[in-house]
Parts: structure tokens; sequence; C-alpha cells
């Protein structure tokens, strides 16, 4: 299967695999974010579109187009078509650069990076019917309240993954009751009961448990106490293609 990117100029922004690290996540004690492995999956689940230039923009708090200000670190040939305020309403408009098709039936979800935040100004996010459409999407950022952001060049200012959209409908949201399904809930059971013991000789201080630090059954796709095999397509670190030259 290929996603097929179409460049839009002669120098398209940096298109890489999704990155795993992220600032805030780096600056905890012993890097304790990344024991969650939901948090660097869903960092690594896509592409990133990379800033070719450094810039700021600052929002005034009015609702025109030229109420947000745009200015390039140094001068760039292509930042006057890359950054632009079109929509107004405090809305920065930020060029991905390429057009993107995909086979039949998957799209393009696009949104700012997986766990990654940025102070004053939110990524947008957008579905794309890419498996038609014949011309390239914007990625939008609004603003949270006036004042100054900063990109860097190399950030990620757009984030692509790939879905089924249309086979989300097919889903039916059902509630039930654990008890009816008895190897569940004593996985479940075992689970919350290596858990709590864990814990307990965790805050007591407990030598071997501190030097542990956390379980690891979800990170190895493990289920507790022997209480069925492990799932064969546990995935712990993603591995996605970076852009092949046609």
């Amino acid at each position: 299967m290929e996603l097929e990117c179409y460049p839009m100029g002669p120098r398209p922004p940096e298109l890489v695999p999704g990155r795993p690290n992220r600032d805030w996540m780096d600056a905890f004690a012993s890097r304790h974010p990344y024991r969650c492995l939901p948090l660097t999956m869903a960092n690594t689940t896509g592409w990133e579109m990379l800033c070719p230039m450094s810039f700021t923009a600052e929002w005034n708090g009015g609702p025109t187009q030229n109420d947000i200000t745009l200015t390039p670190e140094r001068l760039h040939p292509d930042f006057a078509h890359f950054a632009q305020s079109h929509f107004a309403g405090g809305v920065l408009t930020l060029h991905p650069g390429y057009m993107f098709r995909t086979p039949p039936g998957w799209q393009v979800w696009c949104g700012g990076s997986p766990n990654q935040v940025k102070d004053g100004i939110q990524p947008l996010s957008g579905l794309i019917e890419t498996d038609w459409l014949p011309f390239p999407f914007t990625m939008n950022w609004k603003f949270t309240r006036p004042g100054r952001v900063k990109f860097q060049k190399g950030e990620a200012f757009c984030f692509i993954t790939l879905v089924q959209h249309q086979k989300i409908e097919q889903f039916e949201p059902v509630m039930k009751v654990m008890e009816r399904d008895p190897v569940l809930q004593g996985q479940f059971e075992a689970w919350n009961r290596q858990r709590t013991e864990f814990n307990k000789r965790l805050a007591n201080g407990d030598p071997d448990t501190v030097k542990e630090a956390w379980q690891r059954f979800y990170f190895k796709g493990e289920l507790p106490e022997d209480t069925g095999p492990a799932p064969a397509g546990h995935v712990n670190k993603r591995r996605l293609k970076p852009v092949r030259m046609f």
C-alpha cells in the first residue's frame, strides 16, 4: 500500500515518520512518561511535516486577517506562501506543501503531533477524503488568547495518520456486564490485585519494587498470573516507513 505524496512546489516541508520524543516528557524525573506505551505509540503512529524555517506569529485579539502578524526569523523565499492569516478570527494557516492520495477507502487525518503542547495556540484537526481529492489541504492553528508564539525550524507543524473513516460507522457501542465474561473478569481481577500489591510495596519502599519502578504487563503484552496467552499482535514500537522518492 502506498501513501502518494505529490509536492506542490520545489521545496516542500520535510516529511518524516512520527518521532517519539517530547520536551515535556523528557523533563520528568527518569523520563517517567515514556513508560506509558499508549503515549509513545500515539506519538509515532503517523508522519510529521517539519517547519522549513523559524518564525513568530502574533495575534492582537482582533477578528480580521490583519490582526495576525507573521515574522520569519530570517528571509526565506517560501515564507509568504507557507504561513498566512487566511481565515481570520485568530486562525493561523500553514501549508503542508503536498497533495496526498490514498488507496480507496483510506483517508488522511491531519492535526497537531499527538501529546505535543504549545502555549497560546491549539492545532485544529481535519479528516480529508484523500482517496479522491485532487487538491491539497491546509493545516490550521487557533490562538487561544492574544499573544505571540514561535515555531522553530524542524518543529512539527502538522501530523498525518491514515484512517478508514466509513468503517467506524459499522461499530455499535454496547454496554455489557463483566460478570457475564468470566475469563475477562478473571484477567481484570488478577491485574487489579497485582497492581494494588505492587503499589503498596512501592509506597513502603520495598527495594526490589523501587528498582523495578513500574509494572510492564501492557508494555510486554503479557497477562498477569498466567490468565491467558499473550496477544500475538501486540506492538510496543512503531516503525513507519520514510518517504521514498519515485
